[in-house]
């Protein structure tokens, strides 16, 4: 159902895991779609997937002349955005006590500062009716040992949300966060260990791990006009176990 005919969507972090299933659902959706990555082999290799009509571009979200290259193509080859989505993010294992600095300007710079400037530069671009979704997590309030210094940044994010909701109104957009739980993604596989993954997994309501489908398919929702009234929300896509 193409439910996001006609709009412009941007995506960044969209070459791998959650982002690339994003662009893919969007596409499916209707909508013309920009992903943007840090490696360009990664981008090829998601265009080769998704196909010419999604565009990618090269960009480090935590480095704002980047940004300004991402929309001055989105601008030039579509002039306007209905939907941004700022997934980039990373993840760090840095331990309480053991905690660097390069570690946690890495973990602020990309999740944090990276999601500020990646709104704050579409807003020119933005019809009215935009949708904006952040990419939280369920760490945000259930903080992993070792992941304090990422929780936070997703912590950060979350209340973004809340607080750029109270300018919606006067630039008629919507802004919402999508807050996966423990979804198998290459960053996530790099970053937590199979005991511990085993172990969460018992902890979740549903009894299994999430899809980065299913965390797309949420996506989708908040930006469609289906979700024309959701703002300032984190949409829990966790199977529960930030929840109960």
């Amino acid at each position: 159902m193409a439910v996001l005919q006609d709009k412009v969507a941007v995506v960044t972090g969209g070459s791998s895991g959650i982002g690339l299933a994003i662009a893919r659902a969007f596409r499916d959706a209707g909508a013309t779609v920009f992903i943007t990555g840090r490696r360009k082999e990664a981008l090829d290799e998601a265009i080769a997937e998704l196909g010419e009509d999604v565009t990618a571009v090269v960009c480090d979200s935590s480095k704002l002349a980047d940004l300004d290259a991402l929309y001055e193509a989105v601008r030039e080859r579509a002039g306007h955005v209905d939907v941004v989505v700022a997934n980039a993010g990373i993840g760090i294992d840095a331990p309480f006590g053991e905690v660097t600095e390069d570690q946690f300007d890495a973990l602020f710079g990309v999740n944090v500062k990276g999601t500020v400037f990646t709104v704050q530069k579409a807003l020119p671009l933005l019809r009215p009716g935009a949708s904006i979704i952040l990419t939280g997590s369920t760490a945000a309030t259930h903080p992993q040992p070792g992941l304090e210094i990422y929780a936070a940044t997703k912590a950060a994010v979350h209340h973004l949300a809340r607080g750029w909701a109270h300018s919606s109104g006067a630039r008629e957009f919507r802004v919402n966060v999508v807050s996966p739980g423990m979804v198998p993604t290459p960053g996530l596989l790099d970053l937590v260990d199979a005991e511990t993954r085993e172990q969460a997994q018992r902890t979740i309501p549903l009894g299994r791990h999430g899809k980065p489908e299913e965390i797309a398919a949420a996506a989708v929702f908040l930006a469609s006009d289906a979700a024309s009234y959701v703002n300032g929300s984190v949409l829990a896509a966790d199977g529960g176990v930030g929840q109960v």
